[in-house]
């Protein structure tokens, strides 16, 4: 499976982006999708998950009320809508997909099979 983030970009302190995640050569469903970022210098820490049964979503408490995560099962796709950005949300941005990942791990990177290759999103103060 090969996934392609795309939409990042330059936005303002309290804008809005969203990402999108295009899975080929497989199926987003019944996988659990995750965006993880990571900012320079620091590692890659989770942002959003759904797990393979698409009936939750988990956000990172830095992001909750802000992030949403959404799954297009039909159209092989994935969002992460991301509003109120502040210039700490400046990061890159990644899309994985988790055939057997467990919800109890959705905050792991380990959990996921396969990675996008990042998307940068910058936020201007």
């Amino acid at each position: 499976v090969q996934l392609q983030a795309s939409g990042g970009g330059l936005v303002q302190a309290g804008g809005s982006v969203r990402l999108s995640c295009t899975a080929s050569g497989g199926t987003v469903r019944g996988s659990a999708m995750g965006w993880f970022r990571q900012a320079p210098g620091k590692e890659r820490e989770f942002v959003a998950g759904t797990p393979r049964s698409g009936s939750a979503t988990y956000f990172a408490d830095a992001v909750k009320g802000r992030f949403t995560i959404s799954r297009d099962n039909v159209n092989n796709m994935g969002y992460l809508q991301m509003n109120s950005l502040t210039p700490e949300d400046t990061a890159v941005y990644f899309c994985a997909l988790g055939p057997r990942a467990i919800t109890s791990s959705l905050r792991a990177p380990y959990a996921y099979d396969y990675w996008g290759q990042g998307t940068l999103v910058t936020v201007s103060s």
